[in-house]
């Protein structure tokens, strides 16, 4: 009789000694992986602060050119308003009626702003210079509208005008006193050498040279 050696079957993977329990050694990719995702998250992160930054940020400080040559020019109706230059006045619309026929015989600019008002801030750089270039012949006004006096002071100490504003602290003060319909902020009213309203530019200017031809055609006599 022939004897024959069971054989055996073992079910599952052949392990080498010494490896019993352990999973197959992980590669260098697969251990990068994780270092590299949070490698990529922190830039992501940092990145995204960095535009939040950029966007949220704006410099507010504008360079101001001198007025004081201007000012010297001025003939005497024009430098008595120039006197409280860069001055937030209160006294609402008696204060601003004054100051629109204490000028009488020079035409009026009058921009309407708002320390908080980004557009207002954005063409504040062009009333500096169109002002520091037609001080001596238009009368320049500023009329700071639902503002803090305190927010309103802050900022012209930073971006300094040759001319004061009057405070409107209500909403439609200005469109009231100067008996027209305004809708938002900035501003632009200009008034001919009688004291008359002739335009009002609704909205910002873009541009300098718009502020320009608006100032050039409204009061200069030829609008």
């Amino acid at each position: 009789m022939t004897f024959r050696t069971p054989k055996l079957y073992l079910l599952g993977r052949v392990r080498r000694p010494g490896t019993f329990g352990r999973g197959p050694k992980p590669t260098m990719q697969a251990m990068s992986t994780p270092r590299r995702k949070r490698t990529a998250l922190t830039l992501a992160v940092l990145c995204a602060a960095l535009a939040l930054a950029a966007c949220g940020s704006s410099d507010t400080t504008s360079s101001a050119p001198d007025y004081k040559a201007a000012v010297a020019k001025a003939p005497r109706a024009l430098a008595d308003l120039y006197a409280d230059g860069d001055a937030v006045l209160d006294g609402g619309e008696e204060a601003y009626d004054a100051a629109i026929d204490g000028v009488e015989g020079h035409p009026v600019v009058v921009n309407n702003w708002a320390s908080w008002c980004i557009p207002c801030r954005d063409e504040f750089p062009y009333f500096q210079s169109q002002a520091a270039k037609h001080l001596d012949r238009v009368a320049f006004l500023g009329v700071d509208s639902e503002d803090s006096k305190e927010a309103a002071e802050t900022f012209l100490k930073d971006n300094p005008l040759p001319y004061p504003s009057i405070e409107a602290p209500d909403k439609g003060d200005l469109g009231d006193w100067a008996g027209t319909t305004l809708v938002g902020y900035p501003n632009t009213l200009y008034y001919d050498d009688e004291g008359e309203l002739v335009y009002t530019h609704q909205g910002p200017y873009t541009s300098e040279d718009d502020l320009a031809a608006d100032i050039e055609k409204y009061a200069s006599g030829e609008g």
